[in-house]
């Protein structure tokens, strides 16, 4: 490409043109200074970018600078109250939940065995069992009958004095065998 330029001199008959060659290194250069010198990004690249986007998934992607259509409510709401049957319901769900719990099935069945727990899973174990307790209690499935309590309140009161007196354990491990082979379990079954 050339290019040619007029120079200004005061005498118009001796006008002076300069032709100016530019080989593709100098038009690379030139490119490269115009862009180098030009930052960011695109005028209206936001919008390009959306409609490309729209184009290519057909709607499917959302515009991210768009916010969630989730509604706010205005006015803060106190909790209701769980009525009775509800709160029922939730002890039931609550309950079953822990009776299926298979990390306490398995820290109980190693407790039948005789295996020890360490203190942070006997603990464990207490709460869940306690737990299970209060709810049995609260549905009314968990009932002592008050004949067996007076019965291990008279076991009690025998013991203890004796215990006392004798300063010994109070029963042999045969003992307690030949009273545990004595029982009659008839009288268990209801």
């Amino acid at each position: 490409m050339s290019r040619t330029k007029k120079s200004r001199s005061g005498t118009s008959s001796s006008e002076v043109i300069v032709v100016r060659n530019r080989s593709q290194s100098d038009v690379d250069g030139r490119l490269r200074k115009r862009i180098k010198n030009r930052k960011g990004l695109k005028t209206g690249s936001r919008n390009a970018e959306t409609k490309e986007q729209n184009k290519q998934g057909n709607g499917q992607q959302r515009d991210p600078r768009l916010g969630s259509k989730k509604k706010i409510p205005l006015i803060v709401e106190a909790p209701k109250k769980l009525s009775k049957a509800d709160r029922r319901i939730s002890a039931e769900k609550e309950l079953e939940m822990l009776e299926n719990d298979a990390q306490l099935n398995v820290l109980l069945d190693r407790l039948e065995e005789g295996e020890k727990l360490g203190v942070g899973l006997q603990k464990y174990v207490d709460e869940k069992l306690n737990r299970i307790e209060a709810l049995m209690k609260q549905l009314g499935i968990y009932e002592v009958d008050a004949d067996l309590e007076e019965e291990y309140e008279d076991e009690a009161a025998s013991i203890a004095p004796s215990a006392k007196k004798v300063g010994k354990k109070s029963s042999s491990d045969e003992d307690l065998l030949s009273q545990f082979e004595d029982i009659d379990l008839d009288q268990f079954k209801g």
